[in-house]
């Protein structure tokens, strides 16, 4: 997502002619989405974006148990 937002920035910026960036090529401003859609594409194709999505789906689980424990007066169970 940091691709894509520096991409968008880029291409405001050669738009509207600012900086050391009016004087470069469309090809580097276009490169960039291209290399976006390439993070994007093998992201999906590892199982990258997955993988980290189901991190947050587990931190935030272990998160709720152990502020229900807290609640109930337990201590709760240090990560391993």
């Amino acid at each position: 997502m940091y691709l894509l937002g520096v991409s968008l920035l880029l291409l405001l910026l050669k738009y509207m002619e600012i900086g050391p960036v009016a004087n470069w090529s469309w090809w580097v401003i276009v490169g960039s989405f291209g290399a976006t859609a390439a993070w994007w594409w093998w992201a999906d194709a590892t199982g990258y974006t997955k993988r980290k999505a189901v991190e947050r789906m587990e931190q935030r689980k272990q998160d709720r148990i152990n502020k229900n424990k807290e609640a109930l007066g337990m201590r709760p169970r240090k990560p391993r």
